[in-house]
């Protein structure tokens, strides 16, 4: 078996510059957003994290050292480290420095960004995260310098790929009968967690139109996968194909960094010969990785296959669960996302009042970067950002009334009255700029987009109707109101 290749030594080169961009991303959103939703006072306290949670099932350094300390400084040594990776710092070194020096700078990434997953929980439980950990860990054993990467290290890396887009198909075509009767995408662009610019315009489009997209969507999902495996120029073919995929699903919506890290991913289907006409860089020469290196790749390689069996098992049932691990470092997963699709949207509003006893009036919103609230406010573009409060509101919508996986939402009307600056900088806005709120409470509402004639004579990209009361209204307790009057008394 031939498990190294020379025209694979641009493929790594660009495939570790996607990834390591990526990393910086991710680390970039845990340094913004970790602390406010799950650090010491998180809306998840950390605390909780360490009294619910083992080692042994949910490793991570911050089982330790449980601090908002270390998480910041996890976080951007993460950002730096992503960076040094992005200008590929141990090809610096040459041989035979180079691979042992990328391997350590891809574990320390990898198990840093574990850290923040396990100990993340409900904010972390994306599949991007788990795809992103699996890619990462693969990604230690592709090596640096002159010498080839390890083919074998390449074909686990269109292994993850197949599982990401072939679960995703599978999960649709068992999931919503409109996914069979190619009608899902009449609803999605309206009702996906976080529509984007271009999404008001796609969903305006002819059902046709929907229709071809699904069908196409099939056809990426459940047939190309199989091209990845195949020789050259058909895996090439797959990803391209792929990639284009990927593309539009950017263009249409916001979903974290899944797509951007699909588009990763799809590099491995490629040989140099295929990107050395859209990356003006050459290998420096051509040689075979050493035998410890192409070893180490093997052995990797069969244990890929052995965790491999519960996420095979899990993406042929029935009962296909999607963005699932089976192991607690992550490494085999299986994924899939929108096995069924919502009809209607139902939007959560969180709105604050200086009153204590209200009218209608009384009552103003709060703005949100990526969840509607606003209808006069166009959606907007954030992704490849995550914006992790905005999506479990999203999720949280869903639901008449809040769960017992909710409960972060009344610590946030909690840090809202308060109120606590590092929460209040997750929101685009806050209605209340000088006075905090008395009461705050959430609101249910039922949003659609609107035609293209109500649009021309309102401006507005939402109708909406409210359907009641979600959560509260919730007063501050009496002795902060105190505090915050004789404080206001003082200032004047």
């Amino acid at each position: 078996m031939v498990v190294w290749e020379t025209e694979y030594w641009l493929v790594r080169f660009v495939f570790q510059r996607g990834l390591a961009l990526i990393y910086c991303l991710a680390f970039l959103v845990a340094a913004r957003q970790f602390r406010p939703l799950a650090g010491e006072n998180g809306l998840l306290p950390i605390e909780e994290f360490i009294n619910q949670a083992s080692f042994r099932d949910h490793p991570s350094l911050f089982y330790f050292v449980p601090s908002d300390r270390a998480i910041g400084i996890g976080a951007w040594s993460g950002v730096a480290l992503s960076i040094v990776a992005l200008f590929g710092g141990p090809y610096w070194l040459g041989d035979p420095f180079a691979i042992p020096a990328s391997m350590a700078l891809w574990t320390v990434l990898w198990l840093l960004y574990q850290s923040f997953v396990n100990a993340g929980r409900l904010f972390y439980g994306y599949g991007w995260e788990t795809m992103l950990l699996e890619t990462g860990f693969l990604a230690i054993f592709l090596g640096a310098g002159s010498r080839g990467p390890p083919v074998i290290v390449l074909m686990l890396l269109n292994w993850v790929l197949f599982r990401n887009m072939f679960g995703a198909g599978l999960i649709k075509l068992r999931g919503d009968d409109c996914w069979r009767e190619l009608t899902c995408l009449e609803y999605h662009y309206e009702t996906q967690p976080l529509p984007n610019p271009a999404s008001w315009y796609v969903h305006h489009l002819p059902d046709r139109f929907h229709r071809l997209e699904a069908l196409g969507n099939f056809v990426v999902e459940i047939a190309v996968p199989f091209l990845y495996f195949a020789p050259h120029p058909f895996a090439d073919a797959a990803g391209i194909a792929t990639i284009g995929f990927q593309a539009w699903l950017m263009v249409t919506g916001n979903f974290s960094w899944l797509n951007a890290l699909t588009i990763v991913q799809a590099i491995t289907t490629f040989s140099d010969g295929v990107l050395a006409g859209i990356v003006p860089i050459a290998p420096v020469t051509r040689s075979a990785p050493p035998r410890w290196h192409v070893l180490l790749a093997v052995l990797v390689a069969v244990l890929v296959i052995c965790l491999s069996a519960n996420p095979v098992r899990n993406m042929l049932s029935e009962r296909q669960i999607m963005n699932t691990s089976f192991d607690p470092l992550h490494l085999v997963n299986t994924y899939g996302a929108f096995g069924s699709i919502t009809r209607r949207r139902t939007q959560l509003v969180i709105e604050g009042t200086t009153e204590t006893d209200p009218t209608p009036d009384d009552w103003h919103e709060y703005e949100w970067y990526g969840q509607p609230s606003n209808p006069a406010r166009r959606p907007s573009q954030v992704a490849p950002y995550h914006l992790r409060l905005d999506w479990q509101l999203w999720f949280a919508g869903m639901r008449p009334q809040p769960g017992s996986r909710q409960r972060w939402l009344r610590r946030l009307l909690d840090r809202l009255l308060e109120p606590d600056d590092d929460v209040l900088a997750l929101l685009r806005s806050t209605p209340f700029e000088k006075a905090s709120p008395k009461q705050v409470r959430i609101v249910r509402y039922r949003y659609r987009f609107s035609t293209p004639e109500e649009r021309a004579g309102s401006g507005e990209w939402y109708q909406r109707s409210q359907l009641g009361i979600y959560l509260g209204p919730i007063s501050r307790p009496p002795q902060s109101a105190a505090t915050d009057s004789h404080a206001e008394s003082s200032d004047r």
